[in-house]
């Protein structure tokens, strides 16, 4: 089988981040290296640092990112892109448009003989109350209804600046740390649905901003990918090796 990738958090956009232009051209290289390698392509959520569909609108720019996922998936590459918590509001465009295989929810599903529990990550495990409040405010479909009725040259405005918001109170503060295997959400949720679901063998999320590898039980891993904003790292599973990888130009083998 050829290679499948796994990847998010390009945050592409932000307001808060300079040469954005470049982080998307970036991330288009790295994709076209890979285009003949790859059976599918997996993007775990927050590829935007804001993104919500009008019923004939979508936000301004990402074309060469739009348009390399659309040769992938036109060249029978599949492309399955998560929702996170700065791009939940993607529905039918990206499916329309791009060939995308679209994700709300986290998904379990077998390649290769093993079984892959994927997702964002937003939204499992002890986040705290503010942020519970927020991603319920966000994923209220009557309030998403409304919020189409704001101009989108208003509502875009809004959440570009919400989101810019978000990233330079991290910048400022910095990504928090590892929190360590009893305190760590991701790794909390993983363990505790493991008990339920033995079968897993792999966990893979995004959100965090963190590279993590690390060994749950003797056949189960799970893995942060890190982000293509500072890290530009990547996992890759060849039909039987996971393996975490970080991009440099012009050196991608993978």
């Amino acid at each position: 089988m050829k290679n499948i990738y796994f990847l998010s958090d390009a945050h592409l956009g932000s307001r808060a981040l300079k040469h954005t232009r470049q982080q998307e051209r970036r991330l288009v290289r790295f994709l076209d290296e890979i285009k003949d390698k790859a059976e599918a392509v997996y993007l775990l959520g927050d590829m935007f640092d804001f993104w919500f569909e009008y019923g004939t609108v979508v936000p301004k720019g990402f074309t060469r990112f739009l348009g390399k996922v659309s040769e992938l998936t036109d060249n029978g590459v599949e492309v399955h892109y998560f929702t996170g918590n700065h791009d939940i509001w993607a529905w039918e465009y990206l499916v329309e448009e791009c060939g995308v295989i679209l994700h709300h929810e986290p998904v379990t599903l077998s390649l290769a003989d093993q079984t892959f529990y994927l997702g964002h990550g937003d939204g499992l495990g002890d986040e705290t109350r503010g942020f519970r409040i927020i991603r319920s405010i966000f994923h209220c479909r009557p309030l998403q209804r409304m919020f189409r009725w704001v101009h989108p040259d208003i509502g875009v405005n809004i959440g570009l600046n919400w989101a810019k918001h978000s990233q330079m109170k991290h910048r400022e503060q910095g990504e928090p740390p590892y929190l360590g295997e009893d305190k760590e959400p991701l790794v909390l949720f993983a363990k505790d649905y493991l008990r339920s679901h033995p079968d897993i063998n792999f966990f893979l999320f995004g959100h965090r901003h963190i590279e993590l590898d690390l060994m749950l039980t003797h056949q189960c891993r799970m893995i942060i990918l890190g982000d293509w904003i500072s890290q530009f790292t990547y996992a890759v599973f060849d039909g039987e090796r996971l393996y975490m990888e970080n991009y440099v130009e012009g050196e991608t083998e993978v």
